[in-house]
């Protein structure tokens, strides 16, 4: 259980009313219009313009990349980022406030905190600074499409906009006070086993079994989680036309995560191998396929970043703890821009299912995170 102590700064009736219009808000992955028109204005009332940028025809989003700089005291800036993008089935969400302080939805879509939290933290933080004329540190703001898709929003950023070093990813399932300063490489793949369709009575001989060979191929592989670095798994695979025929193809996907890019890579040339070698071994030909979707990053435990959000957290009253995740983020992108991050949870838990929930108290004690972090000038 997450330890709170502090002052409860923040209001959370405002942090209700503001993650519920967020929900309101239609904004699957590449279809995140209506949410940037909403922050837009949110953000606006703030005093704070978010500038949309030119990334939609490159992401297939109707929505660009939001970014907007809060020029104060002209100390160092610090990078403020949250995705717009939610999961499926997203259409139609709504909050739903319990006596707890949790949040749900009804039950028929996910909730969105991932990653409405976090754009609900940065913008009640940034609230509380504007409302108390309060001196802070230049801060940017990022809010991205298509986070979900491999960070295809991020990806599409021009980054020679971004001034700060440092960047706090409010994006962590979890308990807050948690940090992620390591997150892994993560290869897809796609192996297409080609063998010979014949008619599994009459002559089976004259085919080649794609199944087989995929099937004997999975058989020798490392799968699961192979050690503290790196998993390894093959989801999906299917073939054949007919339990009358010898199946002529055979498709194998699966993914490789690890927290050493180099080791991720040799994984994968071993996999690919290994199903080459099966499809050569019965005379048939394996396909492949693979792309790197995000590459491993580890940030410093003593870099300033991590520092003074650890100093901030204790301001705040909260215990914070570093750990690894092997879930990516848009953090993974910024540090191979050369910004140093770490990726922080802001109330979202059993993400990715209709089971969703956060709480209302735990954002508002983000937000104070936040504040205890821009104001330390």
């Amino acid at each position: 259980m997450t330890e709170m102590r502090g002052n409860g700064m923040v209001s959370k009736e405002n942090v209700k009313k503001t993650f519920a219009g967020l929900v309101s808000v239609d904004s699957p992955s590449l279809g995140e219009r209506q949410m940037a028109d909403h922050l837009k204005e949110l953000f606006g009332g703030l005093g704070v313009e978010l500038e949309e940028d030119d990334s939609a025809p490159v992401t297939g989003s109707s929505a660009g990349n939001l970014y907007g700089y809060l020029k104060e005291g002209g100390q160092p800036p610090v990078l403020l980022s949250a995705h717009m993008d939610t999961v499926m089935p997203a259409l139609g969400k709504r909050a739903v406030f319990h006596e707890d302080d949790s949040i749900t939805s009804d039950g028929t879509t996910v909730l969105g905190a991932d990653d409405l939290s976090g754009i609900t933290a940065i913008y009640e933080a940034l609230r509380y600074l504007r409302d108390r004329r309060m001196p802070h540190r230049d801060a940017e703001l990022l809010f991205t499409t298509g986070e979900e898709l491999y960070c295809r929003g991020a990806k599409a950023f021009d980054f020679g906009k971004i001034r700060s070093r440092d960047a706090i990813v409010l994006d962590l399932s979890g308990r807050i006070g948690d940090a992620a300063y390591a997150a892994p490489t993560i290869i897809s793949f796609e192996t297409r086993i080609i063998g010979k369709a014949a008619h599994a009575g009459f002559c089976p001989k004259e085919g080649i079994h794609a199944v087989r060979v995929c099937c004997e191929a999975t058989a020798l592989l490392p799968l699961g989680q192979l050690d503290e670095t790196t998993t390894a798994n093959i989801g999906v695979i299917s073939g054949g036309e007919g339990v009358n025929i010898v199946p002529g193809t055979c498709t194998a996907r699966g993914e490789i995560r690890s927290f050493s890019h180099e080791k991720a890579e040799r994984l994968a040339l071993h996999y690919r191998k290994t199903f080459e070698s099966c499809a050569q071994k019965y005379g048939a030909k394996a396909e492949w396929r693979q792309q790197t979707d995000i590459r491993a990053y580890e940030t410093d435990r003593d870099s300033p970043v991590v520092r003074g959000y650890e100093k901030a957290c204790a301001q705040a009253g909260i215990v914070p703890r570093l750990i690894r995740t092997f879930g990516g983020s848009d953090n993974n992108v910024f540090a191979q821009n050369g910004i140093e991050g770490i990726v922080i949870a802001p109330s979202m838990n059993n993400v990715h299912s209709c089971a969703e929930y956060a709480n209302a108290a735990h954002i508002a004690k983000v937000s104070e995170i936040l504040i205890a972090l821009l104001s330390a000038v």
